[in-house]
């Protein structure tokens, strides 16, 4: 590891996980106030790894819930593309993602930075902030905040083999066929309730993975116990990026 690399340690933030990647050999970045993991050591493997079955830990990124009455609406207000149904995701133009869990409740999971879509608008801090300057009360009901930074962790696995490892920890059939891109999964993954939504880069199916965060580092082992018999491995932002912007 590179002598004064950033480490997770030296941030109030840290990852859920950051022991677990500590020990895996993770080589991190600063990024949103936290360290995220940028490779495990071999960025051009992780970029094969990514391809056929990897796992990122993407938690240290921004993200944002909003819900209750009127939660669509302000959010619309907001410039932001709502999904029309629950259950569905839509990419913004900036990059981020806004998932709709139910008719009052939307999620916002921030663009990958330095992805090709990233642009100068970090939404989920242009909401949090929105919302804070809104007057007291509302003239309309807009909803409230939920602190999904701080409630849930956040994974993204991708890969050709990605929907056959999720059948052995999800019942949900997550194959490309039967689960289309921007549809969303609220189940049980290895025990835990977690939500699942796909988010293909380019022609690689890629799938967001949101699980409570006190139980982040059983849900990451059982994960990389899943990968092992396709090859799976960790990888980083790097990798990451590298998909995102192959797209």
């Amino acid at each position: 590891m590179a002598t004064g690399a950033p480490q997770p340690t030296d941030h109030l933030r840290r990852s859920f996980v950051y022991r677990e990647l500590l020990s895996a050999g993770a080589h991190f970045e600063g990024e949103g106030g936290a360290a995220i993991a940028t490779h495990f050591g071999d960025p051009a493997g992780e970029e094969a790894a990514a391809r056929r079955l990897g796992l990122a830990d993407l938690s240290p990124l921004a993200r944002v819930g909003f819900k209750g009455a009127g939660t669509a609406e302000w959010l619309a207000k907001q410039k932001v593309a709502v999904p029309p149904e629950s259950n569905q995701a839509v990419t913004q133009d900036g990059g981020a993602l806004a998932a709709r869990l139910a008719p009052g409740e939307v999620l916002i999971l921030g663009a990958i930075p330095g992805g090709a879509l990233a642009g100068e608008d970090d939404l989920p801090a242009r909401l949090a902030a929105a919302w804070a300057k809104a007057p007291i009360p509302p003239k309309t009901p807009r909803g409230f905040p939920v602190p999904r930074a701080d409630t849930h962790a956040w994974f993204l696995l991708t890969g050709a083999d990605s929907p056959a490892m999720f059948a052995k920890v999800c019942g949900v059939d997550l194959r490309p066929a039967k689960f289309a891109p921007g549809c969303i999964a609220q189940t049980s993954i290895a025990r835990l309730n977690g939500t699942v939504i796909r988010d293909d880069k380019g022609r690689l199916p890629a799938y967001h993975l949101l699980a409570d965060s006190a139980s982040a580092a059983y849900l990451w082992g059982c994960l990389r116990d899943a990968m092992t018999e396709f090859g799976g491995a960790p990888i980083g932002l790097q990798a990451v990026r590298a998909l995102v912007n192959s797209t």
